[in-house]
């Protein structure tokens, strides 16, 4: 089983990072592998729903977007990180979940995520909301923890420092391992993963 942790912080060891490394030690306490996946500092491009990837299986723009869709059907469970960029995650995260998720909810469908945040001091939990959105809408079960998966600090050692918030990255990452062995176990068991309805579009109301 395999989790990937997506950095959306332009800083590579920054404070998301800090956080995430918390969830991968846990993960990987149980026996999970992992990847943290670094969207970098080239710039990402928004979508614009011109629809040529649903029809190639790729995006006409190739960059991280297409790096990180490769790795998805080996991939069991994702956990996605952000700084806090005026109450919301930054542009370049919004981006690349734009993208990513774009026509692919068979591609992620039951299949486990959530995401954490870092701030100095606020906007955590609109930044949150904001991400966990992407999980709703594609039919991901979503992992919470003991407490809004959030951490505080503006640089890597404040952030260990917050004692509450690294200790709800620990619980993230063992929930998130306990959830993708009880579905390997449900599997083993003969509990299929539910079938879905064809998707009614209800575009306006007669």
């Amino acid at each position: 089983m395999k989790v990937i942790l997506v950095n959306g912080s332009p800083h590579e060891k920054g404070c998301t990072y800090t956080a995430l490394k918390e969830v991968e030690k846990s993960l990987k306490n149980n026996g999970i592998e992992t990847e943290i996946f670094q969207l970098g500092v080239k710039p990402i491009a928004g979508c614009i729903g011109c629809g040529s990837c649903i029809k190639t299986g790729k995006c006409f723009l190739d960059d991280k977007v297409n790096e990180f869709l490769e790795k998805v059907p080996n991939t069991d469970g994702f956990v996605f990180g952000s700084p806090v960029h005026f109450a919301a995650c930054s542009g370049m995260l919004s981006s690349f979940m734009d993208r990513v998720f774009y026509g692919r909810r068979k591609l992620f469908s039951n299949k486990p995520a959530s995401a954490i945040v870092s701030c100095r001091r606020g906007g955590a939990t609109t930044t949150l909301d904001e991400i966990y959105k992407y999980f709703g809408i594609s039919n991901m079960p979503i992992v919470s923890s003991q407490y809004w998966n959030m951490v505080h600090g503006s640089k890597p050692e404040d952030v260990i420092k917050d004692e509450e918030g690294m200790q709800t990255m620990r619980t993230l990452g063992n929930n998130m391992a306990w959830l993708l062995k009880s579905i390997q176990a449900g599997r083993s068991a003969g509990i299929k993963l539910p079938e879905n309805e064809e998707i009614i579009s209800t575009n306006f109301i007669r």
